[in-house]
């Protein structure tokens, strides 16, 4: 069975270019053969049609590599993230978004719609979507937020997994509860209004339990974990509980599978000798909690360490097969691979 076209929850692609040193990350993601999850060739290999792009700002100091094995059971939050810092970052990240586009020669489009990306998609081109994960770039007046939106940001995180104006998120621990710490501050409830008039998609993969709820009893759109899992599977604070899944079910919202391995094992290890049927355990726990047509894929591509059987963009005809072979039939492959993310985004951005 072929593989359906796949849009993508979640990845860190443009951190990798931003780190990249050499002479032209832009044109060795275009032309491939550089490290990482993502690149144009890969993309094409795997059928990955597009995704969200997130800009994502380490602490300072930190040159984290979440792609390397590591220790899960207990890792503090990084430490706080300066407003100019941020924003540098921020701009950077976005600059290369905006470059990859305009060196692609028609094949990548920046998409600030569903139809942009329909359209997209129809002429073979890589769709993407900005992302922000953490929004410590955003000023409490949401001027910068103005800016975002007219760059094409159209989703945002107001959390990482660490504290902001805006809200707390949620430590790497293992095995804990999402409710880690308190939730949305008066500042990030204005954000969750501000978002909501813009049709900015508010994805709630990073935030604490509470900041959960705060959100759900706030915003007017449906509720979205771009790339998140289950906690009664693995029992991580970056997985959902049942009580959240019912949420996001009651709300017509969405969640896209995470393929890190510290959030699929039962044993929540960041390890490479993770199996497609520990994913596999999770979609089906997904769908049974939220029906077929709010379950994607939020891979983590370029931000985590994912099963050595998928490996990389190029890998992920792998996990389609054996979900045919598991007894998922082609029309659910279709809505897991694009047509869920595509309804999802028409009921949120537009």
């Amino acid at each position: 069975m072929p593989t359906p076209p796949i849009f993508d929850g979640h990845n860190d692609v443009l951190l990798r270019l931003m780190k990249d040193t050499s002479p032209d990350p832009v044109a060795r993601f275009l032309e491939g053969g550089g490290p990482g999850h993502i690149d144009l060739p890969k993309a094409r290999a795997g059928n990955f049609a597009g995704g969200m792009f997130a800009v994502f700002c380490p602490s300072p100091g930190e040159r984290p590599d979440f792609t390397a094995p590591r220790d899960m059971s207990n890792t503090p939050l990084p430490p706080e993230l300066p407003m100019d810092l941020a924003r540098r970052m921020t701009v950077h990240q976005i600059g290369l978004l905006l470059r990859l586009e305009a060196a692609s020669n028609g094949q990548f489009a920046v998409c600030r719609s569903a139809a942009d990306i329909r359209a997209a998609m129809a002429r073979g081109a890589l769709a993407a979507v900005l992302h922000i994960e953490g929004a410590e770039a955003i000023d409490e007046d949401f001027y910068f937020l103005d800016v975002l939106y007219a760059a094409g940001l159209r989703s945002i995180g107001p959390v990482w997994s660490r504290t902001n104006v805006f809200g707390h998120g949620v430590p790497f621990r293992f095995p804990h509860s999402p409710d880690i710490g308190p939730g949305l501050t008066d500042a990030g409830k204005q954000l969750v209004r501000a978002c909501n008039e813009k049709r900015i998609l508010i994805d709630l993969s990073h935030i604490t339990e509470r900041g959960f709820w705060d959100v759900a009893q706030l915003s007017t759109a449906p509720l979205v974990a771009t790339h998140s899992n289950v906690h009664t599977v693995t029992p991580s604070p970056r997985n959902l509980t049942a009580d959240q899944l019912r949420a996001i079910r009651d709300s017509d919202g969405m969640v896209g599978l995470n393929f890190a391995t510290g959030f699929l094992r039962a044993d929540g290890q960041m390890r490479a000798d993770t199996e497609i049927d520990d994913m596999i355990r999770h979609l089906d726990a997904l769908i049974d909690a939220l029906g077929e047509t709010r379950v994607g894929m939020g891979s983590d591509f370029d931000g985590a360490l994912i099963p050595a059987p998928i490996g990389d963009a190029a890998g992920l005809p792998r996990l389609f097969e054996a979900l045919a072979q598991h007894g998922y039939d082609a029309p659910l492959l279709e809505k897991l691979a694009h047509g869920n993310w595509l309804s999802l985004l028409e009921r949120t951005i537009g």
